[in-house]
């Protein structure tokens, strides 16, 4: 089963570089500073930001559906990316360094399925997940935090 990963799109952010940080604290966002690698996920470049590098901190709404499922929850993302992860068939080494949460749903915005699985075992998952035809796409999280991390959907 083929598929495709997808980063968030980084012109959706693109009214939050060059604030200062009053500005950004004034839309409930923080800037922080890399203090190790790996340890601050970029959910547009789908890369760990190195050392020094500054990042944005905010809530993203990542299933926005009139469901039970809708979520939300803190991101990080690098200040200066300008080029969303977009690749058929490649898990990107951030997944796959990390045990993440893959929820299944349908097109409605229901989840199907849900399963915790090393990283190196993604593309596994989302071959036995897709197998379902009611599953539309992916949300894949990483399993420690909660956090979003990237989409999956049929290539």
């Amino acid at each position: 089963m083929s598929f495709r990963i997808t980063g968030l799109p980084a012109d959706a952010f693109a009214d939050l570089r060059g604030l200062d940080d009053a500005a950004l604290a004034a839309r409930g966002v923080r800037r922080v500073i890399a203090d190790a690698f790996p340890g601050y996920p970029c959910r547009i470049t789908l890369e760990d930001a190195q050392p020094g590098e500054p990042l944005l901190l905010l809530n993203w709404t990542h299933l926005d559906g009139d469901t039970p499922y809708r979520g939300n929850g803190p991101i990080f993302i690098r200040e200066n990316a300008l080029e969303s992860f977009d690749a058929a068939d490649v898990v990107p080494l951030q997944q796959r360094r990390r045990t993440l949460s893959v929820r299944a749903y349908d097109a409605a915005g229901f989840m199907r399925h849900g399963r915790v699985v090393e990283g190196e075992a993604l593309a596994v998952q989302i071959a036995q997940l897709f197998d379902d035809d009611e599953v539309a796409f992916l949300h894949v999280h990483n399993a420690g935090r909660g956090c979003y991390a990237a989409r999956v959907d049929r290539a």
